[in-house]
């Protein structure tokens, strides 16, 4: 089901997580750099999460369709979102401010509308 809303209620949380009227979604099929650094023991997308948070905050201008795929381990919601027609974690992969994780990807879905 694809819902569409309206910018109000959007807060970009990083750079592949936002919160929209209070439901927090994660973008499916990849992985941003972490703002405050990866912790010990954990293996992270290298990059700078500030100007990844920033990339996806950039492209908040238009109306945001939600597709919903299901919850991960957390309890976001997974989802492909578009902002003005755009796959924004496609749009992140290919501003070099995410990377594609297939593991992630429930049945490719992202990397197909990525093409």
């Amino acid at each position: 089901m694809i819902v569409a809303l309206l910018l109000a209620g959007v807060t970009v949380v990083d750079g592949d997580t936002l919160r929209i009227n209070g439901e927090r979604i994660r973008l499916l099929g990849i992985d941003a750099p972490e703002i405050h650094g990866c912790r010990q023991g954990r293996v992270c997308v290298p990059g700078d999460g500030q100007a990844s948070k920033r990339s996806l905050e950039a492209m908040m201008g238009g109306r945001i369709s939600v597709q919903r795929v299901g919850q991960d381990r957390y309890g976001r919601t997974l989802a492909q979102v578009y902002v003005g027609g755009r796959n924004i974690a496609c749009e992140q992969v290919r501003r070099g401010r995410a990377k594609y994780v297939a593991k992630w990807d429930n049945g490719g879905l992202l990397a197909a509308d990525c093409r």
